[in-house]
Parts: structure tokens; sequence; C-alpha cells
């Protein structure tokens, strides 16, 4: 590696690895600085409508009472309100009011009234005089889906009467966080490059400097007629005066030969320092004694795991890929007939027939050997279910850039209780003529393989009776 590349990498791990560090960690605190803006002032607002409330609620006349009046009012108002880039178009608060019970009493969107909210951390901790806020998810797996809820007491003579929650959705925040961090994450990438481009010109100007320095001690060595170079940098300069100084008071070309030698050991100190510097950057931030205990836990959990079952030690390896694999063109044709042949001994011997349809002449790309593994595990398992004398065919078919590998067999099926759990791990279903399972894990890691592809597998009852199992990956 030449020295301008080195000391560009080193320049960059250190300043742009630095800012790109930086930057993950401002865009990782843009949403929840924004959501405890708005948690902020969602306690005065709830805090200034429980005291609104209270009257009424202490008379019992809430439910239909002007608060209420006005509370649907504000529902039905029309807003459009240009905030900086955000635009509004609508109001979002729901307010919901319990009694001291936790029965709510009010409801601004009209669907929780008469309920027990008592168990909400919202209305729970508040009517124990604490601060009750919560958010919940509508959906549990969309984060997107949640809802900021944050009480306040509706007090009278000093009493805690009910609660009051103000509630909104993260969903009409999320336009403004996303394009916070996408401004930030814009900027912070516009620094690092240009942070790359001052590393890049800096590297030029002194590499230019070294390599006059080289010339001009090449020309020392060889008793060449010289001229000092100049350059940006005084210490350079202050070298070249040196070297041309040395030339004038020593004789022979040794004593040059010597000084360059020199100069290269003093050149490489730095080029080692900056070397270290960005190998220790690219380093994770535990300790060392941190980093050496999880690495042994993770050897001794390996250990652990070869004592495990051939299959389930797979599935692992294919679950803790984080990339594709490398992808490779293969013959469809030669797969499906070496799979064939290497089961043919097991369909005799079950006395299932063994055929191939219609296959085109086409190569797919990805891992041979993993997708042999998954078309291998449907074709056992057509052989498995198949009563004897039935006929299990393989077949490939074209769709745009896939292809779909088919096995279909004549068996029993799968039954109604088993469609949704066919692909969990450890699933299997009792194979005809006895109670004999599979591992469970075939199914689960031809999933994998297909994810790791970017396929599908599907498997579906066909009406003459039987499973059709189709693998889709991408063709070549």
């Amino acid at each position: 590696m030449s020295l301008s590349i080195r000391i560009l990498v080193g320049y960059f791990v250190i300043v742009g690895l630095t800012g790109l560090f930086a930057l993950m960690i401002v865009v990782r605190e843009v949403k929840p600085s924004i959501r405890e803006t708005i948690e902020e002032s969602m306690v005065d607002t709830a805090n200034l409508l429980a005291a609104l409330a209270s009257d009424e609620l202490r008379d019992g006349t809430l439910a239909n009472g002007r608060f209420a009046s006005q509370v649907r009012a504000y529902s039905e108002r029309q807003v459009d309100a240009p905030i900086y880039h955000f635009r509004k178009t609508s109001l979002d608060y729901r307010i919901y009011v319990t009694d001291a019970r936790g029965i709510v009493m009010f409801d601004s969107e009209g669907r929780a009234e008469g309920q027990d909210y008592s168990r909400w951390n919202d209305v729970a901790r508040t009517l124990k005089g604490g601060y009750g806020a919560r958010s919940t998810r509508t959906e549990p797996s969309d984060d997107a889906s949640s809802v900021f809820h944050v009480a306040a007491p509706v007090i009278d003579a000093g009493k805690i009467i009910g609660v009051l929650t103000v509630a909104k959705p993260i969903a009409k925040v999320d336009p403004i966080i996303a394009r916070s961090e996408n401004v930030i994450t814009r900027y912070g990438i516009a620094l690092v490059v240009a942070s790359l481009l001052l590393g890049l010109f800096v590297t030029i100007r002194l590499s230019l400097s070294v390599r006059r320095l080289q010339r001009f001690a090449r020309d020392v060595a060889e008793g060449q007629r010289a001229e000092v170079p100049h350059s940006g940098a005084r210490e350079l300069n202050d070298l070249a005066r040196a070297m041309a100084t040395m030339r004038e008071k020593l004789d022979g070309k040794q004593y040059v030969e010597r000084y360059v030698q020199a100069l290269t050991h003093e050149l490489k100190s730095p080029l080692a320092a900056i070397r270290g510097a960005s190998e220790l950057l690219a380093e994770a931030d535990l300790p060392a004694p941190e980093r050496m205990r999880f690495a042994q836990n993770v050897q001794s959990q390996s250990l652990r795991m070869q004592s495990a079952i051939d299959r389930l030690l797979l599935l692992s390896r294919l679950e803790a890929r984080d990339r594709p694999p490398v992808p490779a063109r293969f013959d469809v044709t030669a797969l499906i007939e070496r799979c064939l042949a290497e089961r043919q001994p097991l369909a005799e011997q079950r006395e299932v027939s063994l055929k191939a349809g219609s296959i085109p002449d086409v190569a797919m790309l990805g891992d041979e050997g993993l997708i042999a593994f998954a078309l291998g595990n449907l074709i056992d398992n057509a052989i498995d279910f198949s009563p004897p004398g039935a006929e299990v065919e393989v077949s490939v078919s074209l769709h745009d850039a896939q292809a779909r590998l088919s096995v279909r067999d004549h068996g029993a099926g799968i039954p109604d209780f088993a469609q949704e759990k066919i692909f969990e791990r450890f699933y299997s279903l009792p194979r005809p003529g006895g109670s004999q399972r599979g591992s469970g894990l075939g199914l689960a890691m031809v999933r994998e393989i297909a994810d790791l592809h970017g396929g599908t597998v599907e498997l579906a009852n066909q009406p003459g009776g039987g499973v059709f199992a189709v693998l889709t990956l991408p063709r070549a």
C-alpha cells in the first residue's frame, strides 16, 4: 500500500469514522428528544384541562356539561397551520376523564365511556398521587402506532376526585422526526464527505512534497546536481535544507545513502502511529477483559451447540448469517437430477417413484449447496408422506426473473390445524403408518435458505390430494 493511501486511510478512520459515530448518536437522540418535548407540553395541557373539568366532575354533570361540549367542539374544528416545514391540518388530542374509581366518565371519541381504566398506568399512578403517563401501541409490532397518554389529577378541595388524560398518536409527529433525522443525516454525510475531500487534498499535497524530497535525496545519492525542493510543510523544507547542507559538508555517496536510510526510518514512525490509531478506532468499544469474557462465552456456547443434532447446528448457522450467500451461477437441471439420484434408494425402499417433470434449460444464481439442501428437504418430505405406489414429481417453471422449483406428492396433505405451524422450528407431523416424526427443522431451514437468497417457499394442499411445495428463487 502506498504512503498516500495509508495516510488517507488513517486520516479518514480518525476523522471520518469519528464524525459518523457522532452523527449516529445525534440521529439516535432526535426521536426521544422530540417525544420528550411533546410530553412536556402535554403535561401543561392535561393540568389546564383538569382544572377546567373539576367543577363539573364534582357535580356529576361532566358528560353533558359545558366542558364536554367544548371538547367536542374542539374535535370538530378545522385547522391549517404551516409550522416551519410541517403543515398541521388536524387536531389530534383525545381527552378522557375518569372518576376516583378509574371509571371513564367522558371520552372525546365516545368509545370508552363507562369502561374501567383504573389499571392503566396514567390513571392508576395519578390516582395514587404520582405522575401518570404511558405509551401504548395499537398494533403491538408497530412502533409507529404508539399513542402518548399524559394524565393530570382532577382536584377539588385538595382531594383527587378523578383523572384527566390527554392522548396523542405518535404517527402525527413522525413526519417531523423523520425530517429532522433526514436533515441531520444529509448534513452529517456532507460533513464526512467534506472531511474526506480535505483529507484527500492534504494527502496529495503531502505525498507530492515527500516525492520531491525523495527525488532530491535520490539525486544527491547519485551525485547529481539537484535543487533543494520547497513545499508548504516547514518541517519538510527544513529537512530538505538539512540534506543540502549535509551534501555540502560530506563527501561520498555512502554518507548520503545512510542519511536517506535514516529519513526512511523516521518516516516509518508517524506512518506506524497513524496505522495503529486506525486499528484501535476500528475495534469495539468494550474493554479488553470484557471482550475476552464475551469471546469465551461464545466459544463455550459453540462447544455446547456441537453436541446438538446436525440440523439444529445448520439452522443456527443459517440464521446467524447477516448477508446473502456469495451468488454463483449453476444449472438447474443438473441440480434436480443430482437431488433425485441421491434419494432414489430411499424412494425405492418406500415404494415411491420419483419423476422429473417439465424442466426448462435455465441457470440460477445462489449458493448451489444450500439450494440443493433445501430442494432435497422438500423431496424428502414428499417421499415420507407419500403412500406406497405414489409418485413424487419435481418440475421447474419460469416467472420473469425468478424460477419456481416445484415438488408435488400425492399423500394425505397438510391438516388444517398444522397450516400455520408447518414452518415453525421443532414442529413436525407423524409420518404415515406410524408415530415417527421428523426433527421439525427441515422446513424451517428451507425457509431460511429461501430468505437468504431473496426468495420464498410455499406449501399448499392440492384439490386432488397431496401437497404442492414451491421454492421460488432468482434466476441467473
